[in-house]
């Protein structure tokens, strides 16, 4: 009974030694802070992420159409063109 006692706390023991290894090495708790933070910057700084972001869509919006209309001026099929004939061929 006695021998049976000092095993099961020898687990116990080593188990806990185990848990606070773990703890420590792991430290499932900073990292519940580190996201609970990051989440939190992330949601106070979205308006200005969305700014950005229109900014690049606009932007890549005119550099499409600005494209497009030097592409329409080199072509002398398009309809964009008119009557005009192109004078560079």
């Amino acid at each position: 009974m006695r021998e049976e006692l000092q095993d099961n706390i020898k687990r116990l023991v080593n188990f806990l030694n185990f848990a606070q290894s773990f703890f420590v090495r792991k430290n499932p708790i900073k990292a519940l802070i580190v996201s609970l933070l990051s989440s939190l910057k992330d949601m106070l700084t979205i308006r200005q992420k969305l700014k950005l972001a229109k900014y690049r869509v606009n932007y890549h919006q005119h550099q499409l159409h600005k494209m497009e209309s030097l592409i329409a001026e080199s072509n002398e099929h398009t309809f964009l063109k008119g009557k005009n004939l192109n004078e560079t061929r």
